[in-house]
């Protein structure tokens, strides 16, 4: 799976002031760490979320809104979806060897940051990996424990596992001290790692639908608006008490487009139609909209989900955006193919983006890969020149996207495609000094994809024309060369303005699913690097901690470790050195938070 692939965690009001402000830097988005102050009380598991002091639990009310008919799961013979993986061959017992002992590794690493979560903030949100304390980001619900469960099952870790699900018991999803919830990270984490789950283990445990079903139940009242678009910001309290609520006018993309998977598959294990109602609204709404926005094709960062508009300018497939067209192939496979309508709207997505977005960057080498920038569509022109060349590490689960696309959409000339955006992820990755890829950084493009060529001079001048406040007609490559230098830019480069990484996993989960598609064991070396080096910068004496700034080999870290660590970024890289029918891309389909769902039979 946005900026998860993702925490949308800064209050509205500082989000929309933010949004507003240069395109060039734009929010994080989806997986974006939020930048709280530890939190050092040992805060209970369910809080109170009244000044008052009496705690309030979530109980369902009337409706004011109801359903008279529910949409129901299409009921048609699920339809031959093509084979999305690789016909693997046997290795030899060398291959073998050195992929267990890479394999290992990760395992190794995943076993430490748990262990420091265990023993430090078991049934807390976070760890924060320098302090030994923890954080509160997500309701209080222990994230981090329900979003690592399936991790857990597939790295073989029985015991922890089981314990884990006796902590579930401890869970109070009706209640939290937080006044709002976010409904899109909520569902992700929490109602996606406990399906994920469920699905791996075959129902073993009833208490993970029994969980998913508490969550989702409460969730769900986020929808009982007018028009039955959620409020992704959820005053759960009004709701709790009776009182109406309202979906937002500045309502995030992402927030509203990447609910699809586990709704669905909550209808699919109930059979109760609800919840497919529910995401199947905001479908067609979006269906219907897809060609009229201001760049056709693509639905603008911010939806006005109260009046039901795409009036926002903002284009991106990055932080904001992201999942809502990482889930088009993914819930086309979900429903085993019974409809038309994501087939459909993946084919409007496509041609917007190669026709407005991609892009191809000089490098010093001239490889041939390929990034997704930005548009600001009110700027009359559809020309390419338009184009802002931003890449954000958010954006790299394009790559495995487009490869699942191809393969699911019987559309074989845009693997190439997403093997050359995967690269791209990878380069990002060799040309820092650490060997990982920074938040976001700006690119000097090509002026001609098809040919292009390492220019020197080019380079300088987009340094000049993104980080000088005046240009010096005397020496330009002198003034070049310094900014160069004071920035630390990479050839090809011409800005980093945001040098951290937050553990994330969109790199990784391109490079896994590229190489199930490809077979590539070229893949599986570049994994490992990133492995190495991330591993080497990140690792604390209690678990991993995000890094400052990926330019500095010493660079400090970051007092937090957000629960994706464990539930995709460790979980991918274990499953790239893992067999090939572990998490079986035929068999299952992966949530944006990297959750498995089990695909329906055909």
């Amino acid at each position: 799976m946005i900026y998860a692939r993702r925490s949308y965690l800064l209050p509205t009001i500082i989000l929309i002031c933010l949004t507003y402000s240069l395109f060039s830097s734009l929010p994080p988005g989806a997986r974006r760490p939020h930048p709280h102050a530890n939190d050092h009380a040992q805060h209970p598991i369910s809080t109170s979320a009244s000044s008052s002091g009496t705690q309030i639990h979530w109980t369902k009310h009337a409706e004011h809104h109801p359903i008279d008919d529910y949409i129901p799961l299409p009921t048609t013979k699920p339809s031959t979806i093509p084979k999305i993986q690789y016909e693997f061959r046997s290795e030899s017992w060398l291959a073998r060897l050195r992929r267990r002992r890479r394999q290992s590794a990760v395992k190794q690493a995943f076993q430490h940051a748990w262990k420091g979560y265990r023993d430090n903030a078991w049934l807390r949100d976070e760890l924060s990996p320098l302090s030994g304390r923890h954080r509160e980001t997500f309701a209080g619900w222990a994230a981090t424990l329900v979003d690592s469960l399936d991790s857990l099952v597939i790295m073989g870790m029985t015991k922890e596992f089981e314990e884990a699900l006796e902590a579930l018991e401890l869970i109070d999803f009706s209640t939290t001290h937080a006044l709002q919830i976010n409904i899109f990270e909520t569902n992700i984490r929490y109602l996606g790692g406990l399906l994920g789950a469920h699905d791996l283990t075959n129902g073993k445990h009833p208490i993970l639908l029994k969980k998913a079903i508490e969550i989702a139940d409460m969730i769900y009242g986020s929808f009982d608006t007018r028009n039955r678009m959620p409020q992704s910001r959820w005053e759960w309290t009004r709701s709790a008490g009776g009182h109406g609520i309202m979906p937002s006018r500045q309502t995030i993309l992402a927030e509203l487009g990447s609910l699809s998977l586990e709704f669905t598959r909550m209808s699919q294990l109930t059979h109760d139609p609800k919840y497919f109602d529910a995401i199947q609204r905001i479908t067609d709404f979006f269906e219907e909209n897809q060609e009229q926005t201001k760049l056709p094709g693509l639905w603008p960062m911010l939806v006005n989900a109260q009046d039901m508009e795409f009036s926002d300018p903002r284009f991106t497939i990055g932080g904001m955006a992201d999942s809502t067209y990482e889930y088009l192939p993914k819930e086309h496979m979900l429903l085993g193919a019974q409809t038309t309508q994501y087939r459909n709207m993946y084919d409007s997505f496509m041609r917007a983006l190669k026709g407005r977005l991609l892009f191809r960057p000089m490098t010093k080498d001239n490889q041939d890969i390929l990034f997704a920038g930005n548009v600001q569509a009110n700027v009359i022109s559809h020309s390419r020149e338009k184009l802002d060349p931003q890449w954000e590490h958010l954006k790299c689960f394009l790559g495995g996207t487009i490869g699942i696309g191809s393969k699911v959409f019987e559309r074989p000339e845009e693997l190439s495609i997403a093997r050359k955006l995967a690269d791209g992820c990878i380069w990002a990755y060799d040309i820092m000094p650490t060997g990982i890829m920074p938040e976001i950084l700006h690119l000097s493009a090509c002026r001609d994809p098809e040919d292009c060529h390492w220019d020197e001079s080019k380079w300088h001048q987009d340094v000049r024309h993104r980080l000088a406040k005046k240009s010096s007609s005397n020496n330009p490559t002198q003034q070049a060369e310094s900014l160069i230098e004071t920035y630390g830019l990479p050839p090809g480069v011409v800005d980093i303005p945001d040098p951290k990484y937050h553990l994330r996993p969109e790199a990784i989960e391109s490079v896994f699913i590229l190489y199930r598609i490809t077979g590539d064991i070229k893949l599986q070396d570049a994994a490992w690097r990133m492995f190495q080096n991330i591993e080497k910068m990140t690792r604390t004496h209690f678990a991993h901690a995000a890094i400052a700034d990926v330019r500095d080999v010493d660079s400090p870290q970051l007092d937090y470790m957000e629960s994706f660590w464990l539930a995709e970024t460790l979980k991918y890289f274990y499953l790239i050195f893992s067999d090939p029918d572990v998490v079986n891309l035929d068999e299952y389909v992966l949530n944006t938070e990297a959750h498995p769902f089990r695909r329906p039979a055909t």
